[in-house]
C-alpha cells in the first residue's frame, strides 16, 4: 500500500502487496492503517521495525516518509522519500511528494550555472546509467566485429569499402561510447548523496571544533560526501561550497 500527497497534504490512496515474509506484510499494513487514523509516530515505528529486519521497498521508503512529513519531521522525510527515488526512480508519487518535502527546508542554495556544452553533454551521457552504457558499447562492439568480417569475405569491391566504412564508423562511436561509460562510472562511484538531520549546524573549514565557521546548514539539506576524517565529514554543496560536518548531524544515502 502506498500513501500519497493529496492537496498539500498526505492521505492514503491505494493496496500493494509487498515482497515482505507474512509478519512484515501484517506489520505494515498495520503501520498503514495507522497512519489513516492519524498515529503517525506509531506508523513510523512499525515501519521502522521492517526495516530492521532488513525488509525494504520503494513502497515502504515512501510511507515511512510520508508519515515523517505529517509529523513536520523534514530530515528523515526528504532522506526516505530519496532512498524511495534510488528504488524508483521514475515514480511521480515520490518525485511530487519529494517536491513538497523540500519546500519545507530552509537552505535556499542555488546550483552554480552550466555552459550551454555541459547542459548538452550532461543531457547526452545522463541519459543512461553507465551499465546501460557499457551494453551499448559491447553492442556496438559485435557490429564492428561481423563488419570487419564481410569487408574481409566480400570479393566485391564496393561492398568491401561499404563494410570497412561501417566498421570504421561503429569502432569511433564504440570509442565514444567507452569513454562515457568510464565517465558515469566515475561519477557513480563519487556519488556520495546525504541529508542533514540536525535542525541547525555549523559547517567548519577543518575538521575540528575550534577551526572558523564557514556557513550554516539546516535540516533537510542534500549535500555530497567528498572525505570522512574520525568523526568529520567533508561536504560540498551544489552551489560548490566546501567544509567539514560532524558525522552525526548527516545520514548517507
Amino acid at each position: 500500500m502506498k500513501i500519497q500527497l493529496t492537496y498539500l497534504f498526505l492521505a492514503f490512496i491505494s493496496s500493494l502487496t509487498l515482497a515482505f515474509g507474512q509478519e512484515n506484510t501484517e506489520v505494515f499494513n498495520s503501520a498503514n492503517n495507522a497512519y489513516n487514523e492519524g498515529k503517525y509516530q506509531e506508523a513510523i515505528t512499525q515501519y521502522k521495525s521492517i526495516l530492521d529486519t532488513g525488509e525494504y521497498s520503494a513502497e515502504l521508503y515512501y510511507n515511512l516518509a510520508n508519515a515523517y512529513y505529517k509529523t513536520n519531521v523534514i530530515g528523515p522525510s526528504i532522506y526516505y522519500f530519496e532512498k524511495a527515488l534510488q528504488l524508483s526512480p521514475n515514480d511521480k508519487d515520490i518525485l511530487n511528494n519529494l517536491a513538497f518535502a523540500r519546500n519545507m527546508t530552509i537552505d535556499a542554495i542555488e546550483p552554480l550555472p552550466k555552459t550551454q556544452l555541459s547542459k548538452f553533454s550532461s543531457n547526452i551521457t545522463g541519459t543512461f546509467t553507465y551499465n546501460q552504457w557499457a551494453w551499448i558499447a559491447v553492442i556496438l562492439a559485435f557490429i564492428c566485429v561481423i563488419s570487419f568480417l564481410l569487408y574481409q569475405f566480400s570479393y566485391q569491391s564496393l561492398q568491401k569499402r561499404i563494410y570497412f566504412l561501417i566498421s570504421f564508423i561503429v569502432f569511433i562511436f564504440m570509442l565514444g561510447i567507452i569513454a562515457i561509460t568510464y565517465q558515469q562510472y566515475e561519477k557513480a562511484q563519487q556519488d556520495r548523496p546525504a541529508i542533514v538531520f540536525a535542525a541547525e549546524t555549523t559547517v567548519k573549514a577543518e575538521p575540528n571544533l575550534r577551526s572558523d565557521a564557514v556557513f550554516t546548514l539546516h535540516e533537510g539539506t542534500k549535500v555530497q560526501v567528498l572525505d570522512t576524517v574520525a568523526d568529520w565529514k567533508k561536504i560540498r554543496l551544489i552551489d560548490g561550497k566546501i567544509g567539514w560536518i560532524i558525522a552525526e548531524d548527516i545520514n548517507e544515502l
